[in-house]
């Protein structure tokens, strides 16, 4: 033991632990801006957002290894196919590999018909001209222009005072609308968009005296608005703070009405996705954001659990998620980033209780929606259906140590098509518990039903079923004669009774020589078709009154019964 050791375990001996503190102090706590008559707490969300994909430059250029051209398309197509009619494809004028994919899409007509593609530029003349270079041809463009307006970049970073950012982000919109009269000329539906980056560390009444001033060098109209995105660049206080900032923002734009406010949170407190929702709920009509919240740093906001949050309140998000597995394997492959196993909507676990009372509600749930009692999805633990992107209801169980009943039985269920009685159930669970624990993980559904068919229908025993005939004897009466093979032994038995079940019990009671009642009896198909089966789950009980279970498969039923009967008599002998 080293001295800290010795150290740690005297003050604990003492009863005194000593606690580790975080330098704490070196952080200043984010002023919120008053605004007591807020409203947006009020306000519900109604209607899916305007979205806008940042996924091609924004997610991109945040990865490790950015997209090569063909992940790039790859990427751009499945934006297409999820809905996305503003995507924002590249920053030019800062990268060859950015500019020459805007032109191959514009060239090659890659760009359906009611698609805005959106390209993203500095406020620099430079830049601006190279930007125009690259969208020539395009039927629909949205020119994001952008600079930083925080008080610690315009000290720390610029130098610059408000008036000289305001000078430059004016005389930026003015050299955009000059290099772009020809774009439009040529038949090019141009919208620009304007963001003050930084905008959550910027001063609320210059962030507003800003985006006023480039309105008016624009000259935005209600018919044709300008875009005013005001960003989470870094995420600096909790969300209602954010959205009192956008209230605060759409209560004091001039000419509101001619403007579209946009948000782009990102995640550094984890919460970019309740920054948007609450940036709603304040005024704002536009999301931008990426699949799986891939950004700079903690992540942009994810869209895809934002939308998905819409939908499970009844809200068509207006994007298709569908098909979530092929959003997630080409998601992975163009980033080379894995999809957590608890992304929300997404990830392999989402919908898997491991639980035994979760899985017991889960279990019960999807029997009464089943039962069409209600139109509405209301299945304990699950938020939405799994279905609706492309889910199993398979997967909302999985057993392990934890599970209990109702996941043994939703698993032999919903694989095997087996419905057990409760008190079968009973028995059944804490064998699977057993194995579990011994495996010490998770069971997988053939473990699960290997175990049921050694405990249940192929019991190891003294006796084994052969042979054996029915034969109608009239008087509401059969008989039985069967080949048993008792240890090592054929035995011929015979038995008469009110039908077959009734008749082979009698003959094995002459051949055991004890009485035998049937307890409890079921039967049922299992599958359809040339490969329907019948499984039979019957009790006997002794003179005692102990009850055993036994369960037989077969295309024939009796010989389901049978060998059910056969099960069971090994059982009591086990």
């Amino acid at each position: 033991m080293n001295a800290e050791d010795q150290s740690t375990n005297a003050s604990r001996t003492s009863g005194a632990v000593t606690r580790k503190t975080m330098p704490f102090q070196k952080y200043k706590p984010f002023k919120p801006i008053p605004l007591p008559d807020r409203t947006w707490p009020d306000k519900v969300i109604t209607d899916a957002p305007r979205w806008c994909s940042v996924d091609l430059r924004d997610g991109n250029q945040a990865l490790i290894e950015p997209m090569t051209p063909n992940e790039k398309q790859k990427m751009y197509d499945l934006l297409l196919d999820i809905g996305f009619t503003e995507i924002e494809v590249g920053f030019p004028a800062a990268s060859q590999t950015d500019f020459d994919f805007v032109r191959k899409i514009i060239e090659e007509d890659r760009i359906p018909d009611g698609v805005t593609i959106q390209v993203l530029c500095q406020a620099r003349e430079q830049l601006i001209r190279r930007t125009c270079e690259a969208v020539a041809g395009a039927k629909r463009v949205i020119f994001h222009l952008y600079n930083s307006t925080s008080t610690l970049q315009r000290k720390v970073v610029f130098n610059m005072s408000r008036e000289e950012v305001i000078k430059l982000a004016s005389d930026a919109t003015q050299v955009v609308k000059d290099n772009t009269r020809a774009l439009v000329a040529s038949g090019t539906h141009l919208t620009l968009e304007y963001s003050p980056e930084s905008y959550t560390a910027t001063e609320m009444d210059f962030a507003v005296e800003i985006c006023a001033a480039v309105m008016d060098v624009w000259q935005a109209t209600a018919d044709d608005k300008i875009i005013l995105n005001l960003p989470s660049t870094v995420e600096m206080a909790t969300p209602n703070v954010y959205a009192d900032q956008i209230e605060y923002f759409t209560r004091h734009l001039p000419h509101r009405e001619n403007a579209v406010i946009s948000l782009h949170t990102h995640n550094d407190r984890g919460t970019g996705v309740a920054a948007s929702e609450l940036g709603l709920m304040a005024g704002a009509e536009r999301i931008e954001g990426t699949l799986f919240g891939n950004g700079e740093r903690t992540g942009n906001l994810d869209v895809i659990t934002m939308a998905m949050n819409l939908f499970s309140q009844g809200i068509d998000p207006q994007l298709y998620f569908g098909e979530m597995s092929k959003i997630v394997a080409i998601s992975e492959e163009c980033t080379k980033i894995p999809i957590h196993v608890r992304q929300p909507y997404a990830g392999e676990l989402v919908f898997t209780a491991f639980s035994g009372s979760h899985q017991d509600a889960i279990k019960k749930g999807m029997e009464f929606v089943e039962s069409g009692s209600d139109s509405a999805w209301e299945v304990p633990y699950l938020p939405i259906d799994p279905s609706d992107v492309g889910g199993s209801y398979r997967e909302t169980v999985r057993v392990n140590s934890q599970s209990g009943k109702g996941g043994v039985a939703f698993i032999l269920e919903n694989y095997f098509g087996v419905s057990l009685p409760r008190s079968v159930l009973l028995e059944f669970s804490p064998i699977v518990q057993a194995i579990s624990e011994a495996d010490g993980g998770e069971l997988k559904p053939d473990v699960i039903w290997q175990a049921f068919v050694n405990e249940f229908i192929e019991v190891e025993g003294p006796y084994q079923l052969l042979d054996y005939q029915i034969q109608n004897e009239g008087n509401d009466s059969e008989s039985c004669q069967a080949k048993i093979r008792v240890a090592d032994n054929e035995v011929d038995v015979s038995g008469v009774g009110s039908g077959p079940i009734d008749a082979f019990i009698n003959a094995m009671v002459a051949t055991l020589n004890e009485p035998l009642n049937v307890a409890d009896y079921q039967e049922y198909g299992l599958n359809e078709g040339s490969e329907a089966q019948a499984i039979c789950i019957l009790a006997i009980t002794d003179e005692d009154g102990n009850k055993y279970y036994g369960v037989g498969i077969s295309q024939n039923t009796t010989t389901a019964a049978f060998k059910s009967i056969i099960a069971a008599i090994n059982r009591k002998w086990k």
